[in-house]
């Protein structure tokens, strides 16, 4: 019996070993080309951790806030950096858990980065912002002017949530989730085996492009590398959102708000009539723009067009 048992707990000892070794491998295969790094990056220490961000052009300034989807970083806007930056001095950043910010072990709430978006806003850019924000993170930027509207001066939201989803509260089942994805080695384990580069691509042939002809390479070794830079840290943010802590009821802020708000939309993006029209209903002075033969992420696959539309509502 002893001798079973001693086996026992030497089998279990490899196998930690063993998990933790492939954990620790798999990490560093999607580290290892340094695609987000960039000459042009700073880093604000806001009170919870480091934020990466670029700035570029001079003019009035515009802050881009990237998805809350695993992988998003300030990569997302890359395409269309250069030609906002013409005519707006643009800030990007890498909210607190992605990119290459800081990951602390905490839970993600919309609180915590409507306050970093608001902190930023006036320790770094100083003065009123245009704030374009892709996703999920249009609740955050929703919020941010609800709360301080004098910070914000006009609004663009890219494939808003929609507010049923927005209006999803943690349960017992994702409530268990996040405390299994949350565990030491195990937990990491099954982090790396959800976000492979198998996953990857499939979230962005499904999801985020409408034509996949104009999916880069580079595109999902990016979004990799941001979901496993430094290390297995990023498993907490995705933790969060998976588990909707990162959501918040909109609608009563939404109705409130007085500035001057549009929708962007990828024409083939499921279901984003519905969202225009829920959004709109709320508030009635939002305006709108679908993007033919894209989905999720216009501003990647459409470019030209996309900022074409920013700089109509802009100016």
């Amino acid at each position: 019996m002893k001798n079973k048992v001693k086996s026992l707990i030497i089998l279990s000892g490899l196998t930690t070993t063993v998990i933790h070794i492939l954990n620790k491998i798999n990490d560093s295969i999607y580290t290892i080309q340094n695609t987000l790094e960039c000459s042009e990056y700073n880093y604000y220490e806001w009170r919870f951790g480091k934020i990466r961000y670029i700035t570029k052009g001079e003019g009035s300034p515009l802050l881009l806030i990237h998805d809350l989807t695993i992988g998003s970083s300030l990569y997302e806007y890359h395409s269309i950096i250069d030609a906002l930056s013409a005519k707006h001095k643009v800030y990007a950043i890498d909210l607190l858990g992605y990119g290459m910010s800081d990951k602390p072990y905490i839970t993600y709430t919309n609180f915590l980065y409507v306050q970093l978006v608001i902190d930023f806003i006036k320790h770094i850019i100083g003065k009123k912002t245009d704030l374009i924000a892709t996703g999920d993170s249009a609740q955050i930027a929703v919020m941010t002017c609800h709360n301080d509207p004098e910070a914000i001066n006009k609004l663009i939201f890219i494939n808003p949530q929609s507010l049923y989803e927005s209006n999803l509260i943690p349960s017992k089942q994702t409530k268990l989730f996040k405390l299994m994805i949350e565990t030491p080695i195990i937990g990491t384990f099954l982090y790396n085996l959800l976000i492979s580069k198998t996953s990857m691509t499939n979230i962005f042939r499904q999801e985020y492009f409408y034509n996949l002809s104009n999916i880069k390479e580079q595109d999902i070794l990016s979004y990799l590398e941001a979901a496993h830079y430094p290390d297995y840290s990023s498993k907490h943010i995705f933790a969060s959102y998976i588990s909707k802590y990162t959501n918040t009821n909109i609608i009563h802020a939404l109705k409130e708000i007085n500035h001057s708000m549009y929708i962007i939309g990828g024409q083939e993006e499921p279901d984003i009539d519905t969202t225009i029209e829920n959004y709109t209903y709320y508030n009635t002075s939002i305006e709108s723009v679908l993007i033919p033969y894209t989905k999720h992420l216009p501003h990647m696959e459409e470019p030209k067009e996309t900022v074409l539309h920013m700089n109509i509502f802009l100016e």
